[in-house]
This record gives C-alpha cells, structure tokens and sequence, in this order.
C-alpha cells in the first residue's frame, strides 16, 4: 500500500522561508513524477511545482524564483523549499506522486503566511 505522508508545514512569516517534506513509501520512488499542490482558502487545488523521474522541474509563475522543489531518491523524499513566502501562498499543501494512470495523495500540510 502506498502511502504519501506530508511534513513541515505551519506559521511563517512574509519573506521568511520554509521547507516542506514529503516521504513516498510502498511505491517504486524514483519511478515516480512527483508534484507539490496547493488549495488557497475558496479556491481550487493547483501545481505549484512538479519533479519528474529525471529531476527535471517545472513551476507555476506565481512562485517562480521563490520556491524549490527537489527529490532525494535515497531517502524516498521530495522537498518544497519556500523562500520568500507571501500571504497568498497561504494553502494547504498536498503532495501527490504518479506513475502511469496512478496518483497517491497525502493528507496535505496548512501553510500559514502571516504576520
């Protein structure tokens, strides 16, 4: 059974930095596209950032330059290293893998910028 297990979210304030964790696991890891989602209050789920297999990223231009997404395939993990945050970076935080027609899912991680 896989299981997506999300990490390191909370309070933090603007222009401070964060960093998310998110550890895969029943699954083959470096097999898998791996993405950091985000649902801002009201709104719908969006990519912020996304990893492929062969470490090549991709971000939404809203936190483009600010946020990094990279993956340790040793340790099963993919980090969202939040630099520079904004209040409208405010959301919860999901964290989904897929290989072929699958996605797993965490729970999501509640991201508070605010002073």
């Amino acid at each position: 059974q896989v299981q997506v297990a999300e990490s390191g979210g909370g309070l933090v304030q603007p222009g401070g930095s964060l960093r998310l964790s998110c550890v895969i696991s029943g699954a083959t890891f470096s097999g898998l596209a791996i993405g950091w989602y985000r649902q801002p209050p009201g709104k719908q789920r969006e990519l912020a950032a996304g990893i492929g297999i062969f470490r090549e990223t991709k971000y939404d231009d809203s936190v483009k330059s600010r946020f990094t997404i990279s993956r340790d395939n040793n340790e099963n993990t993919v980090y969202l290293q939040m630099d520079s945050p904004e209040p409208e970076d405010t959301a919860v935080y999901y964290c989904s893998g897929k290989v072929g027609s699958s996605s797993y899912w965490g729970q999501g991680a509640q991201v508070t910028v605010s002073t």
